[in-house]
């Protein structure tokens, strides 16, 4: 009977959450499946394939994940700021969290010349290919994200010039779901090239 009482409370609990919600949840899943199968197939690739080659893991990868890493950071720091109602901070850090996924995915590209010159090609093996894909799929999804970025900073700093607006907009729960939403997907972004950069590592 409680077992039946817990279901109906997590079943209430999903018809309770906004429709973009659920999509971005639903999104997060699929997407976490596809890095799931991919991951699969690079390890039974033969994925210390690369060790072979006596080469190390890009500088760019490296730098590339610590910037990842910060930008976690200013991306909670925004929600924190949304709580206090400041604008002006709330503005700060979407701003730079945008600027530090900019950087990273210019790095991923250096990355992709640094393998290059090391003879790891997209062609070529096939755990040097998962390499290529595996990143790539990755960037496709960050650059989702900031384009959602750069649609709240443009909203953000014209409610911030209407001190009407933008005190509606601090006090408006569908704002504050969608800094949440947005924090949330950034979140998840870090965690799958986290872990994607741990398995890269491991294979040089």
């Amino acid at each position: 009977m409680s077992k039946t009482k817990e279901q109906l409370t997590w079943f209430q609990r999903v018809e309770r959450l906004h429709p973009y919600e659920t999509l971005l949840y639903l999104g997060m899943l699929g997407s976490g499946l596809i890095f799931l199968f991919l991951v699969a197939a690079f390890m039974s690739s033969g994925w210390n394939q690369l060790e072979g080659l006596n080469h190390k893991i890009p500088v760019s990868f490296l730098i590339s994940t610590l910037l990842l890493i910060v930008s976690g950071y200013t991306a909670t720091k925004m929600r924190l700021y949304y709580q206090e109602e400041n604008t002006e901070k709330i503005i700060s850090s979407l701003r730079n969290t945008f600027w530090l996924g900019a950087l990273f995915t210019v790095l991923q590209f250096l990355g992709w010349k640094e393998l290059e010159l090391m003879g790891i090609n997209f062609t070529g093996i096939p755990s040097g290919s998962f390499l290529y894909l595996l990143s790539g799929i990755h960037i496709f999804h960050l650059l989702g994200a900031m384009i959602f970025a750069l649609i709240l900073l443009v909203q953000l700093r014209k409610n911030q010039q209407d001190s009407i607006r933008n005190l509606i907009l601090l006090t408006n729960p569908f704002e504050k779901m969608r800094i949440r939403l947005f924090t949330v997907y950034w979140h998840f972004m870090d965690s799958v090239w986290l872990i994607l950069f741990v398995l890269f590592v491991l294979s040089f």
